[in-house]
C-alpha cells in the first residue's frame, strides 16, 4: 500500500497537477513493487471516503506539510501509520430511503512509538589528483576514512575533555587530536586521541532514536472506535 504524493507549488502544471521530483521515482518505485506483490495506492483525498489526508484527520494526527526539512513524526512518519490504519478501518456508505450516511468501519488502536533518524556520514574519500606531490614524490594526506591513531571515520566513540564526556562519531583527526561530531556531523570538539574510546565500529550509517518524540493521535483515542459497530 503506498500514499501518491502530488505536492508542489507547481498549481499552473500543463497536466493540472502539482508535481514534484518525489513523483518520479515513486511511480518508478510503485512500478517495481507491482512485479513483486498486489500494489494498491491511496491519494490524499478520495471520493469513496478512503484517502490518506481523510483518514489521518479522523485519526488526530498531525501533518506538518510545511517544514518538510525537519526529521519529526509529523513530517515523515503520519503518512506511513495512516496507511497501515487504513487495512483495519475504512470508510463506507449505506444509503436509506430519504438521505446518505456514511462511518468509518473497523477498530485500530495507535501505540507510542520511537522515531529512527538515519543517515550517512559524509565522509570525504582520498582524491589524490588534487594533491600536488611535494618534493621527494610525496602527497600529503587527504581524505580517506583511516584516522593515525586506530579510529575510522563513522566509528561511535566516547571522549572526555576538561571533566565533560561527549558521544558522537569520529569525523577525523590531527597528529594528537580526534575531531567527534555529533549525528548533524557538526563537530563536538577535537579531543586528544587518549581520551576517546571506541564504542562501535562505523556501519556506513547514523542511527539516532528519538523516544521522546512518539506518533500520538492529538485528540485522543475516543475517536478510533467503529462508528456503525465493529467488523
Amino acid at each position: 500500500m503506498a500514499d501518491v504524493d502530488r505536492t508542489s507549488g507547481r498549481k499552473s502544471a500543463r497536466s493540472g497537477v502539482g508535481f514534484s521530483p518525489v513523483m518520479v521515482g515513486q511511480r518508478q518505485m510503485l512500478n517495481w513493487l507491482s512485479e513483486l506483490a498486489l500494489v494498491t495506492t491511496h491519494q490524499g483525498w478520495q471520493r469513496d471516503g478512503n484517502g490518506t489526508s481523510q483518514l489521518r484527520q479522523w485519526l488526530g494526527l498531525a501533518k506538518d506539510k510545511k517544514n518538510k526539512d525537519q526529521q519529526t513524526p509529523a513530517t515523515h512518519a503520519v503518512d506511513g501509520v495512516t496507511l497501515a490504519a487504513l487495512e483495519f478501518i475504512r470508510w463506507q456508505e449505506w444509503h436509506s430511503d430519504n438521505a446518505k450516511h456514511g462511518g468509518w468501519c473497523g477498530d485500530v488502536q495507535i501505540t507510542p512509538a520511537p522515531f529512527a533518524i538515519v543517515r550517512r556520514p559524509p565522509i570525504s574519500r582520498r582524491q589524490l589528483h588534487l594533491c600536488v606531490p611535494s618534493k621527494g614524490g610525496k602527497r600529503r594526506k587527504y581524505g580517506g576514512t583511516v584516522t593515525r591513531h586506530g579510529f575510522r571515520k563513522g566509528d561511535k566513540v566516547i571522549a572526555e575533555k576538561a571533566g565533560k564526556t561527549y558521544t558522537g562519531w569520529c569525523s577525523g583527526d590531527t597528529k594528537k587530536q580526534v575531531s567527534v561530531s555529533d549525528i548533524n556531523w557538526k563537530r563536538l570538539g577535537q579531543f586528544t586521541a587518549k581520551k576517546v574510546q571506541l564504542l562501535q565500529r562505523s556501519t556506513g550509517l547514523i542511527v539516532r532514536i528519538e523516544r521522546s518524540r512518539n506518533v500520538v493521535p492529538t485528540t485522543g483515542l475516543s475517536n478510533l472506535a467503529a462508528s456503525n459497530g465493529s467488523v
